[in-house]
Order: structure tokens, then C-alpha cells, then sequence
């Protein structure tokens, strides 16, 4: 553990300390109110880096908050342990501390302590960042959606080789929408030529393989996320077209609820709201492709399946289009739609606590 006292202070202050998290190493940084830094420190990351970090800390007093760059993600661990040890943690995303640091003219060179510092920096002047709470039920919910997510993409992928395979071994191919039945029974009835063809043949009989056992794997991820979903006590199955795999992406992708005030912040999240681009007396909106995409994924698939069926969305859906929007624009519309009824229902999920 590499130590450096930068400054001395009076233990009664208020301190914030920011980190910067690496898979090996964690860089802390501790500031008071006038962003003075008071102690720098930079540690090992192993199975003692909590004590040796409350360790580090003590002596600077007990009125300190933890702001941990990427508390979601690779400091993770460490902002949960941290919160099991009685300590108050804020999360700051990573672009939010790249842009204190550019600001900051004399500390803008690339480095951990200079990274800690703007994370620091921006716990303590930025008031909309999240706290960070230990994981509960969405914890659980947000795993076995990611895990869901990764096996319907593996599987999508081994299919795309299988028809590859499939291409190369019989004339005109397979079918688009191919399951692994179909796809077994084309295999029988190949007869390849030459060495290159058996090994072809072969390949894709391991294929097949892949996306027979991905199939299990997708059935048992589903079941998962439908008993995390339905353990949760969530209202947004309530809502048409919200099943418990589009209920699981948006109770695992947004968290705490209660961090949207407003509809409006709720849709600006999840990328279903325009964005402004207006210039002069020139008023304009266009597509928003940032935010959250798993989250708009999923009122995609809630629009989707809202318009194939004779819900009010649908009528909603062919108003727009009799206004003269395009079907696109009708489905975005929709989709904004959605977006406010499930902010609605997360609304009341909240009041049920």
C-alpha cells in the first residue's frame, strides 16, 4: 500500500473521498469542502483493501462520504463492501469524473490520482448522483436478465453459422426462421464429397450441438427470470405486452425507481424521448439514440406486441399514422407511451413497499 499525506486538516470536517477502481489496484484520493486534497493513498485490490482503506481514512474523522467511480461496475465490489461496513457510498459515472478532470486545467493529465481526485471533486459538487444501496431483489433480477441477454445472443450466433454451414452443404440453404429439428433433419439427408465436405459436415453437426444446448440453457435462463420477476411482487405485468422478460430488462436496468421524479427524466433514461434540436427560431426534434438501449429494446418489444393485438395501443399506434406520421414515428410515439404508463406502475411499486 503506497501512503502520501498531502495536506493536514482538523478531523471534523467533512471529507469526501473518491476512487478509482482497477481490477488490481485502488486509488483514493480524500478532499474537503474546498476541494484541497488532505491524503492520497493506493492500495492492492484483494480481500483486505475495505479495513486497510477504513484504516487509511480514520484519522481524517468520521463525517466522510465514498465517491466511487463506476460503483455499478468494476468498483462494484468494492462500494459493496464499503456499504456492508457502515460507510455512506455515491456512485459517479466515469464520463461525469473525465469531464471534471478536463476542467480542471492543472490536474488534467491521465493518471489514477488524478482520476481519484476528479471523482472526488465531482461527489462532492454534483447533487444528482446516485447512492449507492446495498443489492436486493433487483440485484438478482438484473443477474438472470444479463445472463438471459448473453445466451439468446450465443445462441444467435451459432445459428447464423449453422446456416452458414447449411449454405455451403446444400444448394439453396435453410430456411431463415430455422429451429434445431429442422436443421438436424437437413443434416441427415446430406451426403458430402471429399474430405472437405465430411469435415463440413461435421462442423456443422457440432453447430447444431451449440444451438441445441444454448436452447436448454435459454428455457432455464427464461424460467429463472420469470420467478425473480414474479418474486418481486412487480405491477408491470399488469401493463399489455410487458411479459416477465421485458418486466425483468426494466426492473434489472433501472434500479431504484425513486431516482425518477418525472416521467419525463423516466423517458429521457431510456432513450424514448426526442432530443432537442433546435437552433435560433428554428424549433426541432430528433431521434434520441442514446440512452439506455436494453431498456428501450424493451418498450420496443411492449409497442411490438401491443400493435399486432386490439389493445389501445394499437388504436393509439393508427391514430398517429392518420396524422400522417410514418410507422416508425407511430411506434416511437408509442413507445413514449409505454414508457410513462410503466414509470406509472414503477410509481406504485414504490408506494407498495
Amino acid at each position: 500500500m503506497t501512503l502520501t499525506r498531502v495536506h493536514e486538516k482538523g478531523i471534523s470536517m467533512t471529507v469526501i473521498i473518491g476512487v478509482d477502481p482497477h481490477k488490481s489496484t485502488h486509488t483514493a484520493v480524500a478532499i474537503d469542502r474546498d476541494e484541497q486534497p488532505l491524503a492520497r493513498v493506493q492500495l492492492v485490490a484483494d480481500r483486505c483493501q475495505v479495513q486497510r482503506l477504513l484504516a487509511w481514512v480514520e484519522p481524517l474523522g468520521t463525517q466522510r462520504t465514498w465517491a466511487v467511480e463506476s460503483a455499478a461496475g468494476l468498483g462494484k465490489l468494492l462500494a459493496q463492501q464499503l456499504l456492508a461496513s457502515g460507510e455512506q457510498v455515491v456512485d459517479v459515472p466515469p464520463t461525469l469524473a473525465a469531464r471534471v478532470r478536463l476542467l480542471g486545467s492543472t490536474k488534467a493529465a491521465k493518471n489514477d490520482p488524478n482520476d481519484a481526485l476528479a471523482t472526488a471533486i465531482a461527489g462532492l459538487r454534483h447533487c444528482g448522483l446516485r447512492a449507492v444501496r446495498v443489492e436486493d431483489d433487483t440485484a438478482v433480477i438484473r443477474m438472470v436478465i444479463d445472463r438471459y441477454d448473453d445466451l439468446v445472443a450465443l445462441r444467435t450466433q451459432a445459428a447464423c453459422r449453422l446456416h452458414v454451414a447449411l449454405r455451403e452443404l446444400i444448394a439453396g440453404g435453410a430456411p431463415r426462421r430455422l429451429g434445431a429439428e429442422r436443421a438436424g433433419k437437413l443434416l441427415r439427408s446430406v451426403r458430402p464429397q471429399g474430405a472437405a465436405g465430411v469435415e463440413r459436415k461435421r462442423l456443422a453437426l457440432e453447430l447444431l450441438a451449440d444451438v441445441r444446448r444454448l436452447d436448454r440453457d435459454v428455457a432455464t435462463a427464461k424460467r429463472r427470470v420469470s420467478d425473480a420477476v414474479t418474486a418481486s411482487g412487480t405491477s408491470l405485468l399488469e401493463l399489455h405486452g410487458v411479459g416477465p422478460i421485458v418486466a425483468g430488462f426494466i426492473l434489472g436496468h433501472v434500479g431504484d425507481p425513486a431516482r425518477f421524479p418525472t416521467p419525463a427524466r423516466f423517458a429521457s433514461y431510456n432513450g424514448t424521448a426526442p432530443i432537442e434540436a433546435s437552433s435560433g427560431p428554428r424549433s426541432r426534434h430528433r431521434l434520441n439514440p442514446r440512452g439506455n438501449r436494453k431498456l428501450n429494446h424493451a418498450f420496443h418489444l411492449a409497442a411490438v406486441t401491443q400493435v399486432r393485438h386490439d389493445t389501445p395501443g394499437r388504436v393509439y399506434y393508427q391514430r398517429k399514422i392518420a396524422e400522417g406520421k410514418s410507422k416508425k414515428e407511430a411506434l416511437r410515439a408509442l413507445k413514449r407511451r409505454i414508457s410513462d404508463a410503466v414509470w406509472r406502475q414503477l410509481q406504485v411499486d414504490i408506494g407498495r413497499r
